[in-house]
């Protein structure tokens, strides 16, 4: 993982110019987060204990207990409620991911083999069961209120999982995608930036500001990178374009291809998963030459053009300043 110089925040976040200050508290409240997992993910059975602290000591981004610290920096920073409610978060978030391997067949996480291909399906099941019972127990520490937001979240996760799986049905497909990220994606964000305002002391209108642009900024994310795994070479991204494509995921510009009519060969392509090389490179050049890629981005500006919105609502300092970088960022990066 790259990250800013002499710093622990990851690069991939636009925040190099952040104010240095700022980039260091937030550090060293990413320490005291990666302290308090590998602390409270431990069982006296050795197996749970390998199988639970995986994940944890394959690192990650850490991406949500980023913005749970962030938004506590508007008002008294990273009290020790910040620092577990940021751990909270980070196990909840690393639950799913053992889940979702499971369902998706995974076999690599991380650079490391997954816990189901470790292991097996069961192990990684359970694994993740434990890891949700140890954020609950984090968050029962919290309050009554800070437990309804969790729980509230989770039934997010998993409605979001369920309205993936069975699929879009009758309904709009775009809608339905949308609906999918902000559930999956942007739901689990929004807690983590409510949590770091609830915990530091912030109004509840400054509350309410930082749930909603953590929920527009996490769903913004997805699409920005649906659109990179379609426009970007992979020497300018770091990644190998054409993923969601063979992995047979129909991602935001692939979905507003289709609806403009499209290719009858993309439909075709479209179809399912792509396993040749050459019918993979096919599609990623008719999805590069239809309108799909210029509908995502002018949805992608749309959601940030509302995150910037929600920070306008934010006292000015060097945090807003931040979250602002960050907003550009994540659309300058699909240009």
């Amino acid at each position: 993982m790259t990250t800013t110089e002499n710093s622990g925040i990851p690069a991939f976040l636009g925040l190099d110019d952040a104010d240095p200050v700022l980039v260091s508290t937030v550090t060293e409240g990413l320490a005291k987060v990666e302290s308090r997992l590998r602390e409270v993910v431990h069982s006296d059975f050795e197996f749970v204990d390998e199988a639970a602290l995986h994940l944890v000591k394959a690192g990650g981004k850490r991406f949500r207990p980023l913005f749970t610290l962030l938004a506590a920096q508007f008002n008294q920073g990273s009290t020790d409620h910040v620092i577990t409610a940021a751990a909270a978060v980070e196990l909840v978030h690393l639950a799913t991911l053992y889940h979702d391997d499971v369902m998706d067949e995974a076999t690599m996480r991380r650079g490391d083999a997954s816990a189901n291909a470790r292991w097996d399906n069961s192990v990684a099941i359970l694994t993740g069961d434990f890891l949700f019972a140890h954020a609950s127990m984090l968050v029962a520490d919290l309050g009554a209120d800070a437990t309804r937001v969790i729980a509230e979240t989770m039934r997010e996760l998993v409605t979001g999982q369920l309205r993936e799986t069975v699929g879009p049905g009758d309904a709009d497909p775009i809608e339905h995608y949308l609906s999918v990220i902000a559930q999956k994606t942007g739901s689990l964000i929004a807690t983590a930036a409510r949590y770091g305002g609830m915990f530091s002391g912030a109004s509840a209108a400054e509350v309410r500001a930082l749930c909603r642009f953590g929920d527009l900024i996490g769903a913004a994310f997805q699409i920005s990178d649906d659109v990179i795994d379609i426009a970007s070479p992979a020497d300018e991204s770091g990644k190998t374009p054409g993923t969601d494509l063979r992995e047979g995921v129909r991602t935001l510009p692939m979905l507003y291809a289709l609806a403009d009519g499209g290719d009858v060969r993309l439909h075709q392509l479209l179809a399912g998963p792509i396993t040749d090389d050459a019918e993979v490179e096919e599609a990623l050049g008719l999805l590069r030459r239809s309108g799909g890629l210029d509908r995502a981005r002018q949805t992608l500006d749309s959601y940030a053009d509302r995150a910037y919105a929600e920070l306008a609502a934010l006292p000015a300092c060097a945090a807003r300043d931040a979250l602002e970088l960050l907003t550009r960022y994540v659309v300058a990066r699909t240009r």
